[in-house]
């Protein structure tokens, strides 16, 4: 049998499960026929989800803001089946914690069935939902104090070199490959308070107000990822790369040969690549948990980093020249003057019985950190609900950004994930456990008139872990974006509002109950 994958576009975790792949292998055994299963809207609605979660989170502090108490407690609906319960369970118990210093920390946490539609891997899997809850808890808790809440992020947020402490105190290969929190913090602060010109409608109907949130993620999941990359120098001069990892929406086949022609001095149209196919790659556990570059990326780091050492030592040989005067360039070596072509040299390896070809391979480990603060500044009508984005201020720790605008691309994306889903998605159940609106006609999605323009920036680091200094960054940016903007319409209204999605009928409702008890 031979798996291959093409490009298939975005993945979000939908495609790290086996739903229907071994339905259509089974049919095509049976009948030797080519087999394509599609799911309706509606059997897509009933296949898999994010997974609910109910939280209850108790922070405690000094008055100076120092945190001294941690207390999360919640519940995780796996739905029917519990193939990524436990999993999910786990992940989410992890940086959402670990990313405050604290020296009471205490994580109560329970995967339940239900008969309801099975939850699956989704963006963040699992550490949206509970950072979500830890920082709306630690905005209240600066409320409480009377401090800005960047200030006291700074004061309680871990710094190298702090351990990362969520479920135990057990050494682990996650750690501090560099450090750019500190900048993101700054980075949006000094965004919001710049402003961006873009007034609150007219009319006292509209409260303004503004809110951020924080985010840790560990670069790579501690399931020992791995990689092979195989890198050679084909017989014309151009570089070939096979490799398992496939390309579902996240760039990392255009990251792969940007790394290839940076280490190997060359552009990126002479290197050819073939990725995903089991009878002509290496084995690759997948590019899930945001592995695509830190781990299929630095595989490709490795072996390109082998193979230009081996063709220098190769060119200095030929050319009778020491090592140091030899200098690899787009399609020519040059050795103290004298030029060599790489598909001669090709040639002269081959009569020489030599191969131009380098395997490497990646396991996922040590591990670094990456870091998200999002800001949003905003207006709500307290008469109808209504809530208008202002401004919109992501900053991301990626080490060194091997792709800009792929990078800013994701993390748009990951921004209107968010943000759909603290306003937008809501998906409703009978007493049978049956979704009752199916569709997007009675599911809501934002759409690009919906989606604001966001400000994004990047932190200034250098990873010593990531291939060229990178850090991955698929999942990390939709973590604090729900949360900023939950603290963004306390801040503006006065009122904490606890349930997702933010519907302008829940809005209004609070507001005026509210109104209501004031005024009694």
């Amino acid at each position: 049998m031979r798996v291959f994958c093409e490009r298939v576009g975005g993945g979000f975790g939908a495609k790290q499960e086996t739903i229907t792949e071994d339905i259509c292998a089974l049919a095509t055994l049976r009948t030797g026929k080519p087999v394509k299963l599609e799911y309706t809207r509606e059997e897509e609605f009933g296949a898999t989800t994010r997974h609910p979660m109910k939280l209850h989170v108790k922070v405690g502090a000094l008055r100076d803001g120092t945190l001294v108490a941690l207390q999360i407690r919640y519940v995780s609906n796996t739905g029917a089946y519990g193939s990524h319960g436990a999993t999910t369970l786990f992940h989410s118990t992890g940086e959402s914690v670990a990313l405050y210093r604290c020296p009471n920390k205490k994580i109560d946490a329970y995967a339940v069935y239900t008969n309801t539609v099975p939850a699956g891997a989704f963006r963040g899997y699992g550490l949206s939902q509970t950072v979500f809850a830890i920082e709306v808890a630690m905005d209240e808790l600066a409320r409480g104090l009377k401090m800005d809440p960047f200030e006291f992020r700074r004061r309680n947020l871990i710094r190298p070199p702090d351990p990362m402490l969520s479920l135990d105190e057990l050494p682990s290969d996650a750690d501090y490959g560099s450090y750019g929190l500190d900048q993101c913090l700054d980075l949006v602060q000094q965004a919001l308070t710049r402003g961006n010109a873009v007034m609150r409608p007219a009319g006292e109907e509209w409260l303004e107000g503004w809110g951020m949130a924080s985010g840790m993620i560990d670069c790579v999941p501690p399931t020992e990822h791995r990689s092979e990359a195989r890198i050679s120098l084909e017989p014309d001069g151009s570089y070939y790369l096979a490799i398992g990892a496939p390309e579902f929406g996240n760039g990392s086949t255009t990251v792969r040969r940007q790394i290839i022609a940076t280490v190997l001095n060359t552009i990126i149209d002479r290197v050819r690549e073939t990725q995903a196919d089991t009878d002509r790659t290496g084995y690759d556990t997948g590019p899930f948990g945001s592995a695509g570059t830190v781990v299929a990326g630095k595989a490709v780091e490795l072996a390109a980093k082998a193979l230009r050492d081996r063709i220098l030592d190769l060119a200095a040989r030929y050319c009778d020249q020491p090592r140091d005067a030899c200098r690899l360039g787009a399609d020519a070596i040059s050795c103290d003057g004298s030029k060599t072509l790489l598909r001669d040299l090709v040639a002269t390896a081959q009569r020489n019985g030599q191969r131009l070809e380098i395997v490497r391979k990646c396991h996922g480990t040590p591990r670094s950190i990456a870091f998200n603060v999002h800001g949003f500044r905003i207006a709500v009508n307290r008469v109808t609900g209504e809530i208008a984005i202002l401004q919109s201020v992501h900053a991301a720790d990626a080490g060194v950004v091997v792709n800009p605008m792929q990078l800013r691309g994701q993390i748009e994306g990951a921004i209107a994930q968010g943000i759909s889903w603290a306003l937008y998605e809501r998906m409703v159940f009978d007493d049978t456990g049956r979704v009752v609106n199916p569709s997007f006609r009675n599911y809501r999605i934002p759409t690009f008139a919906d989606t604001p323009r966001s400000e994004v920036y990047f932190a200034k680091t250098h990873d010593s872990f990531g291939p060229l200094g990178a850090k991955s960054m698929s999942e990390a940016p939709i973590n604090p974006v729900a949360p900023a903007l939950a603290n963004a319409l306390t801040n503006a209204c006065g009122l904490r509002f606890h349930d997702l999605p933010f519907r302008p009928d829940y809005i209004y409702r609070r507001i005026f109950e509210n109104s209501a008890v004031i005024k009694t």
